[in-house]
């Protein structure tokens, strides 16, 4: 079946035809390293991610690059109140943006620009837009996109540009301009501010002009997708567009998507309201990172997500779940034949969880399609009808979907020397029916992160998160 996705410029699901055949090129808005990002930030990148990991699980090669915004207003404002640099305010959260990152499993982009490191490509882009009449500059030395210029304006948010209301980064703008629905490009500078010398002048980049930029400079004047959240449509990815289209002539994207909010509270989470939590935070009272990343991943991607203790819980008893089998898998042991009917559920699986996700990334049914073979699976280990050799198969077959979703335990690795020797002993207080020493060896492990589980097949352990 043919990858389909929603466009949010076409208003319809479509099939997924990359420029170049069989190279899928990605742009997805980054985070404004000023501060800690938030599990509603980071909704949107672990969409983004599921994304990426399907479209190479089906054997396609893509590029992927996210953007840095290291220079910003409230970067500035952080820094002065300070009295450091800008970049080490944006070093300092860009590292915490990557280690968070990590945490969920996120696919590291294959570039990840920095937004003060591509002046040159943003003051070139200008140049284009000057000589194109697109742009002008006002006497503060500001460069503004003039709207006017451009009649397909408002298109991707089915605005009409004669009518538009200004958005609310637009209105933040607070330099001089010809018409009140113009955005800045370029800053120019003010006191207190990091400035640029330039071709254009001096001052900063504007916000908008720094994706359209990276992203052309990474993946060309037209690119496969870019990914962002519903707040982005209007006016930065508008703006993007605008600029980009009106510089080279060529459609600047082919498929547009965009992630719903994540709600906490009944609410929108945003920084600007207070209606946060963060990564840390959750991990920090006892939500696995692996349950997180299951928890924001659960629905599809443009609906908006309640995130709350009861799906927090949720989610982790469906990683415990998966924990269980594949401990159990590991363990079991049968001289009995294989099951000849494996092949034929692994297939209805694998077509269950490709259908669901070629339809515009579906996660739900693609996890029911994974949580209804662990089932299964357990009913067989139960009835022992699986062979040693199959448990390996399964457990190769679960960690291969594993690769869109993520959300499995890293392979065991061995115990360590006197780890393994307390779980040896324990196996012989049983084996000589000495239960006190067993309890308190299986206590001993457990206060060392060891979960031991007693089967028919001996003990199986497994570390605890």
């Amino acid at each position: 079946m043919t990858i389909r996705l929603h466009d949010t410029m076409a208003g319809a699901v479509r099939d997924l035809v990359p420029i170049e055949p069989g190279h899928v090129r990605i742009y997805s808005c980054g985070p404004t390293v000023y501060g800690p990002a938030h599990v509603g930030n980071f909704r949107s990148f672990l969409f983004a991610d599921l994304l990426v990991r399907y479209l190479r699980y089906k054997g396609l090669r893509v590029t992927w690059v996210m953007n840095l915004t290291d220079v910003d207003d409230k970067i500035i404002r952080a820094a002065n109140a300070e009295g450091v640099p800008i970049g080490e305010i944006s070093a300092r959260f860009e590292k915490l943006f990557l280690s968070d990152m990590a945490t969920l499993s996120i696919t590291r982009p294959d570039v990840m620009p920095r937004a003060t490191e591509h002046i040159p490509q943003m003051v070139a882009l200008i140049e284009k837009l000057l000589e194109g009449g697109h742009a002008y500059k006002t006497d503060d030395g500001s460069i503004f996109f003039r709207i006017a210029s451009w009649p397909a304006y408002g298109r991707l948010a089915r605005l009409d540009p004669e009518g538009m209301r200004v958005g609310e980064r637009v209105e933040a703008d607070e330099y001089g301009k010809d018409d009140v629905r113009d955005f800045a490009m370029w800053k120019g500078p003010k006191p207190g501010e990091p400035s640029w010398e330039t071709a254009v002048g001096s001052g900063r980049p504007g916000w908008h002009i720094e994706c359209s930029a990276m992203s052309m400079q990474y993946l060309g004047q037209s690119f496969d997708i870019h990914t962002g959240g519903v707040d982005l449509i209007f006016p930065h990815h508008q703006d993007e567009i605008a600029q980009s289209e009106a510089s080279t002539g060529k459609t600047f994207v082919a498929y547009w998507l965009h992630c719903a909010h994540l709600q906490m509270g009944g609410q929108r989470m945003a920084k600007s309201t207070g209606n946060i939590t963060r990564v840390g935070e959750t991990i920090e009272k006892g939500v696995s990172a692996r349950a997180l990343r299951l928890a924001l991943l659960s629905a599809h991607y443009r609906m908006a997500l309640s995130f709350a203790d009861d799906s927090l819980a949720s989610a982790s008893s469906a990683i415990d779940r998966l924990d269980a089998l594949l401990a159990a898998l590991a363990a079991y042991r049968s001289d009995g034949p294989d099951d000849g009917s494996l092949p034929s559920l692994f297939d209805s699986t694998r077509a269950a969880f490709e259908s669901a996700l070629d339809d515009d990334l579906n996660i739900s049914p693609a996890l029911a399609a994974v949580f209804e073979l662990i089932r299964e699976l357990n009913r067989r280990i139960d009835a022992r009808t699986l062979s040693t050799a199959d448990g390996g198969r399964a457990i190769a077959f679960i960690r291969d979907l594993d690769r869109v979703l993520a959300i499995a335990p890293a392979p065991e690795d061995k115990l360590e020397p006197e780890l393994q020797k307390l779980l040896d002993d324990r196996a012989a207080a049983r084996a000589g029916k000495d239960w006190a020493a067993s309890d308190r060896l299986r206590t001993a492990l457990t206060e060392h992160g060891i979960q031991v589980e007693d089967t028919r097949d001996g003990q199986r352990w497994r570390r605890a998160e």
